[in-house]
């Protein structure tokens, strides 16, 4: 029994190590005979589908195209062609970043909406064609020398700003920037007249505000300077001087010049926040600064004409006339126009200093002389506005009013605008003194503009008027 049990033992033994054997021979079969696995090739990632988009590039006042602009939508660009068209390859996206580059204009930039829009159309401006500053040019000659724009007129739009505009409104890329007496800066749209921001001060204002690049900056009788965002108002920062600025400001290469009742000239650097100088004059000044190869003309209540390196704000002469400069100093054909307040006068010199000649009227004379075409043009309290030469002060013509003249004149395409203090806004031939329009409201500085429509400012309203065909 026990030796069968032996026997079985030893077979079962047996059959395992020949069922090790089998399997262990059919493993090396298996690897010898198996066939490498295929690899599964990868897929490339799926490229963005690329479809194209048109952008439509038009002179924002003049509508017509712009040729030649570079347009970059997102990472891609292109070209507008005699159409004004860019024909641009992008991606499938919502909204791209559009920028628009073109010498003589404003820069373009702004996120656009591009989904189930093959088409997309933006404007941009002539940077020449705006009224950025108080008295149209850094020499403030009042005569806009690019905008073409004459009666008879037909007013599109008007708006009430909420208070006495003493100067005018600073225009550009198809927005006007009015301050008023209450101190309240706002922005109108010169298409319709909408109200596109408003920001209201601690204190009154009597100057214009003035663009530089994406800010607007104004000027406070709180003695503040305001730099706001020209896109919606909000306050940047502010400088404050200490006594009031009744100064436009006149901004170049990111420096504000401007006045104080304190008698102080200052150069602020809208970049560092800090006066780059100061002058002390001594006495009050209410007038703004004129600018003319490097130097810069600015008149006090001591009756001085200041000329100020504009670099370093030194002292290079000052010329005195025979009483109080309100007004703002004009520069043209190396000469300076300065008028005399209580002085009742209009002075002219040489911009080495030399007093050339001056003429009284036998009144007040707070406007600003405004100069075109060879001749000055400025008006009296005693209701007379003047067109004389600038060479030798020589009369050309007059014409007279029932009301006293306070402000500058504006000249655009050959026509001088002036209001006076019976709210009338007069518009002359500017070569021969012949009335060719009358308006029922005005006050002080008449016009500025665009190149497509003019404003007209009356005591608290703005007029947005363009040309009427016959």
């Amino acid at each position: 029994m026990a030796g069968g049990v032996s026997s079985l033992l030893r077979v079962g033994r047996v059959a395992v190590i020949a069922l090790a054997f089998l399997l262990l021979a059919g493993c090396g079969e298996n690897k010898a005979t198996q066939q490498p696995r295929q690899s599964v090739p990868l897929k490339p990632p799926a490229l963005p589908q690329l479809s194209f988009v048109h952008v439509i590039v038009l002179d924002g006042d003049l509508s017509k195209p712009v040729r030649g602009a570079l347009v970059q939508v997102g990472s891609h660009a292109g070209r507008t062609g005699r159409d004004g068209v860019a024909r641009i390859k992008i991606g499938r996206h919502v909204r791209l970043s559009v920028s628009v580059a073109k010498s003589g204009y404003d820069p373009f930039k702004q996120r656009l909406q591009f989904r189930g829009k093959p088409k997309v159309g933006v404007r941009v401006y002539q940077t020449k064609l705006q009224w950025l500053i108080y008295g149209a040019t850094p020499a403030r000659t009042q005569a806009h020398p690019f905008i073409h724009v004459r009666p008879p007129f037909r007013v599109v739009w008007s708006q009430a700003v909420g208070g006495l505009m003493e100067f005018p409104a600073a225009v550009n890329d198809d927005i006007a920037f009015v301050s008023n007496y209450h101190g309240s800066v706002r922005a109108y749209s010169m298409r319709n007249g909408a109200k596109v921001w408003r920001r209201d001060t601690a204190g009154k204002m009597a100057a214009s505000p003035a663009v530089a690049g994406e800010e607007v900056v104004a000027h406070g009788m709180d003695g503040r300077v305001y730099v706001l965002n020209r896109r919606n108002g909000r306050v940047l920062w502010t400088y404050d001087t200490g006594a009031p600025i009744e100064s436009s400001p006149l901004v170049l290469d990111g420096v504000d010049y401007f006045g104080t009742w304190n008698g102080t000239v200052y150069a602020l650097d809208l970049r560092t926040h800090r006066a780059r100088w100061t002058y002390r004059s001594g006495s009050k000044i209410t007038s703004s600064a004129a600018f003319a190869n490097g130097t810069l003309y600015i008149g006090d209540y001591g009756g001085r004409l200041l000329a100020l390196a504009g670099g370093t704000g030194a002292l290079r002469w000052s010329g005195s006339v025979n009483g109080r400069i309100y007004g703002t100093p004009a520069v043209a054909n190396g000469r300076v126009f300065v008028t005399s307040s209580t002085g009742g006068s209009l002075t002219a010199f040489s911009t080495g200093g030399s007093r050339l000649w001056s003429l009284g009227t036998g009144s007040y004379v707070y406007s600003s002389p405004a100069i075109w075409n060879g001749r000055v043009y400025f008006g009296s309290y005693n209701g007379t506005f003047y067109a004389v030469s600038a060479r030798s002060g020589a009369a050309g013509w007059h014409f007279t009013t029932a009301g006293s003249i306070a402000g500058a004149a504006s000249i655009v395409d050959g026509i001088v605008y002036f209001s006076n203090r019976q709210h009338r806004i007069y518009g002359l031939n500017a070569r021969t003194g012949r009335q060719v329009f009358r308006f029922p409201d005005g006050a002080f500085v008449p016009v500025s503009g665009n190149a497509r429509r003019l404003l007209l400012h009356g005591f608290s309203r703005l007029y947005a008027v363009e040309h009427k065909r016959r």
